[in-house]
């Protein structure tokens, strides 16, 4: 096991440096509730110190002005620094916010470190200077120059990748960026300045703190912010879309989801394991985790038991224990979230089929059993909010029609699957579900080339694939005089 290690400064401008206040974030093991490591709590004059860092690298430092190759080798220096450093990083995550040790290499290290190297591979493609012929037979060059400064807030849950999410076009645009890492996990931000550091990074460039909710506002607020990248909660998210509106600052939003599963009747039962896991991964502590089980109501019975079966033999425990299947909730508020949710469940008239409860076993930790409830309706606020928790809802269906009307019937649109035993039935019955993305017979629900993000409450903009790097760039047109 890696010793979680406290951290005493904050990288801003390419060195550490201490904060400017004495703050202090304390990290609470969510398994045992007890602190195990401590981080400077960022005060708004460090975000201004953050902020005139990565305006330096932006309007003198050379970032902007390098060819993209050498950009492009950085991210891929970055990535490999991660990488031999994966499992430091993936106990840390694992320690920080209760995510499984059997899934924190792949889901929480590799799945950061394939976004960075896809970025670098479709960056060598991603054109940022083309000329092209004017309606008046003209020359006009067109350049996608950098957005400018990045102010990157991420989430507690897959912090790391989620971080990449933002970097990976950031550097390959040369838009200098600020990492803001949430409070609830700020160590392996400071992992990630740690890799920044050693590839060599020029000053200002990425720039790494972690702070609350004042010091985050101030950032967004910050005129010398050019662009936020924001993934979390939807109601946080539409506070910074109404602040970067005002301002006319740009901005990109990845929110929350209620993403359903179409079950068909030709689904095998073979498939449950998977289609459990794009619900629970994480802990269930996904934004594109699929929650809404619609199940064809002639095997509803059939479905329901066998996913009651598999969940039931999922064991709960310590989240650095490589036998746990499901650990604990990140803080003892999203605890009591989860189960506050399952109250809601049963008066609705729902019933847990396995799970509902805090397993009886745990008297210390944030543990919630993996629950699966069944007679729900999608009208249940079981099936509407986003529990964020290891709960899955099982709604009956009558006929593909009402299937793909219930689907739609949400607030969101993030992501979305489809499992069939004929996969191009289930690829026509996902161009009708209104998600950013729709996987068939996978739990697989983002491609590093292909873009990923939502529609309605789920978020403006994409992330990933050349659509990403879009989000980072400002066009600009030099149009020739016509011949």
């Amino acid at each position: 096991m890696t010793e979680i290690r406290s951290r005493e400064e904050i990288y801003i401008g390419g060195e550490w440096v201490p904060s400017s206040g004495h703050g202090v974030i304390e990290v609470v093991s969510p398994n045992t509730e007890e602190v195990i490591a401590t981080a400077p709590d960022a005060t708004l004059a460090d975000m201004d110190a953050a902020v005139a860092a990565a305006r330096n690298a932006m309007d003198h430092g050379p970032w902007p002005r390098m060819d993209k190759a050498e950009r492009l080798a950085a991210i891929s220096a970055l990535s490999a620094e991660l990488l031999a450093n994966g499992q430091a990083v993936a106990d840390t995550i694992s320690a920080e916010n209760g995510c499984p040790a059997k899934w924190s290499f792949g889901g929480q290290v590799m799945s950061a470190t394939m976004t960075l190297d896809a970025f670098a591979a479709i960056g060598a493609d991603y054109e940022l200077d083309s000329v092209r012929t004017g309606g008046l037979g003209q020359n006009v060059r067109v350049l996608k120059t950098p957005v400018g400064v990045v102010a990157g807030i991420t989430p507690w849950n897959a912090p790391l990748f989620i971080m990449a999410l933002k970097l990976g076009p950031a550097m390959v645009t040369g838009s200098p960026i600020i990492i803001k890492a949430s409070p609830e996990t700020p160590l392996d931000a400071y992992l990630l300045a740690d890799a920044v550091e050693a590839v060599g990074l020029p000053p200002g460039v990425v720039n790494v703190v972690a702070a609350g909710r004042e010091a985050s506002d101030h950032l967004v607020r910050h005129p010398g912010i050019d662009k936020v990248a924001f993934t979390g909660s939807t109601a946080t998210g539409r506070h910074i879309g109404s602040i970067c509106g005002e301002q006319l600052k740009r901005c990109s939003l990845e929110l929350g989801g209620k993403s359903a599963a179409i079950v068909l009747e030709d689904f095998d039962l073979t498939s449950v394991p998977e289609l459990i896991d794009s619900g629970m991964l994480n802990n269930g502590q996904a934004c594109l985790a699929q929650t809404r089980i619609l199940a064809p109501r002639s095997r509803y019975n059939e479905v329901v038991d066998a996913m009651a079966t598999h969940v039931a033999a999922m064991v709960v425990g310590d989240s650095l224990d490589p036998g746990t299947d499901i650990g604990p909730m990140v803080t003892a508020r999203q605890r009591d979230r989860v189960v506050g949710y399952l109250e809601i469940a049963r008066d609705e008239g729902a019933r847990a089929v396995t799970g509902g409860s805090v397993p009886a076993d745990r008297d210390r930790g944030w543990f919630v059993e993996p629950t699966v409830l069944a007679g729900v309706d999608n009208s249940m606020r079981v099936a509407r909010e986003e529990i964020f928790g290891p709960v899955l809802s099982v709604i009956p269906y009558d006929g593909e029609d009402e299937a793909v009307a219930i689907a739609n019937d949400s607030d969101y649109g993030l992501s979305g699957s489809v499992w069939s035993a004929d996969a191009d039935h289930a690829r026509d019955l996902a161009t009708r579900v209104r998600t950013g993305t729709v996987a068939i017979n996978t739990q697989l629900n983002l491609d590093w080339h292909s873009p990923f993000g939502g529609m309605k409450n789920s978020g403006v903009g994409r992330e990933l694939g050349p659509e990403g790097i879009d989000q980072y760039v400002e066009y600009q047109s030099i149009i020739d005089a016509p011949g």
